[in-house]
């Protein structure tokens, strides 16, 4: 059995965005992980500690309903996560804002954008959570010129151990956007583990870890395909990706 690493991102009971889950469809996911035999484990962890019984349980983005409706249910399931922190929008009360989300602002659903309160991100910590960086603005990092790039990589670094008063050692690329440029600025950066989603096959490296990302589509019978051993040793059929990569 390998270690298994799965990406959310929001949690609602009524938005029906594609990088949305139910809160329902949440607990019998891992509930199902949990029937498995798999244990948690942070990002940083798991990548690092070759237990092929763990499963990393991540969201990017750091939206609000994390705190609220995830952290609950994976408390009741013993687990712990990772979340993915854009530290330009950390603790603010604005929506979060970038390509692929705007369109739900200044609508019925805008208060689904709305990030974490540091406090809530701190009792993640308090938790065993880990808080990671998702660069400071969510930009596609690959179109970045170096000088930007470095500017997003470090900076957010620094941003979240500023504000939590721990090391930042994990990132998750905007996307799953990356090339070997940007791994080799990861690694300057000072990262030791970074995450990817489904894109060309490639070998899992620390600094370029595949993860399953679950969107809403993702029905019980789906899930359990993309968290099969044959299945996540892929990374996921094609349509998967096409689909991964419209949302995410």
């Amino acid at each position: 059995m390998r270690m298994l690493s799965l990406c959310y991102h929001a949690v609602s009971k009524r938005w029906s965005a594609p990088l949305s889950v139910t809160p329902e469809a949440l607990e019998s996911q891992l509930s199902l992980i949990r029937a498995r035999g798999y244990r948690s484990a942070t990002f940083t962890d798991a990548v690092h500690s070759g237990d092929r019984k763990t499963v990393c349980i991540t969201f990017d983005d750091a939206f609000r309903s994390v705190h609220e409706l995830a952290f609950p249910i994976l408390h009741k399931l013993g687990f712990t996560g990772t979340v993915f922190v854009p530290t330009g929008f950390a603790g603010s009360e604005e929506p979060l804002a970038w390509p692929g989300i705007d369109n739900w602002r200044n609508g019925p659903f805008e208060d689904e954008l709305m990030p974490m309160s540091l406090e809530e991100m701190r009792r993640l910590l308090d938790a065993g959570w880990e808080l990671g960086s998702h660069t400071v603005t969510h930009p596609r990092l690959t179109a970045l010129p170096d000088a930007m790039l470095a500017q997003e990589l470090g900076d957010s670094k620094r941003d979240c151990e500023a504000l939590f008063g721990v090391e930042c050692t994990s990132l998750a690329y905007p996307y799953g956007d990356h090339d070997a440029r940007v791994i080799a600025a990861t690694e300057r950066a000072g990262y030791r583990a970074a995450g990817t989603l489904p894109g060309p096959l490639h070998p899992a490296t620390a600094l370029r870890w595949p993860r399953v990302g679950i969107y809403h589509s993702d029905d019980t019978l789906r899930f359990r395909v993309k968290v099969s051993p044959v299945v996540a040793a892929i990374r996921g059929a094609a349509p998967v990706r096409r689909l991964e990569a419209a949302v995410r």
